[in-house]
């Protein structure tokens, strides 16, 4: 897998929840998860790769500290897929794991398939086969 040089960051109120969800639903896979050796519940630091390239880094919400900004289902991500194939597939698998759908595959005017999911605290997934241009 390449190294990813941008990393999207989230929040979550329940992130041990949150890293089971993203790896069932969308197929990331957890690359390191640290937790508060006093509260194991709370994750001060999760990585978990997309297994095209990149991933995305969160933690659990840290509502008590004003320097944060609180991000909690609020956040959007688009994931590139390998084939427009790969989009419909990627769809049922995370409605079938409890995604909320937003927008049903569709054949974009701009190129390539996408869709576009929510989590279960509200962050929005884009998954689509257009890789910019």
């Amino acid at each position: 897998m390449k190294q990813p040089t941008v990393f999207h960051s989230l929040s979550y109120d329940d992130a041990p929840a949150a890293v089971e969800f993203l790896a069932a639903a969308f197929g990331f896979v957890p690359h390191g998860v640290y937790t508060d050796p006093d509260d194991p519940s709370t994750v001060t630091h999760a990585q978990m790769d997309w297994p095209p390239g990149g991933g995305i880094m969160f933690g659990s919400a840290r509502r008590h500290d004003e320097r944060w900004v609180d991000s909690v289902g609020r956040s959007q991500c688009y994931c590139v897929t390998e084939t427009d194939d790969d989009v419909d597939r990627l769809f049922e698998r995370a409605v079938s794991a409890g995604a909320t759908v937003v927008r049903p595959p569709a054949d974009q005017d701009y190129g390539g398939r996408g869709c576009t999911l929510r989590d279960p605290e509200g962050n929005q997934w884009s998954f689509g086969s257009y890789r910019g241009e």
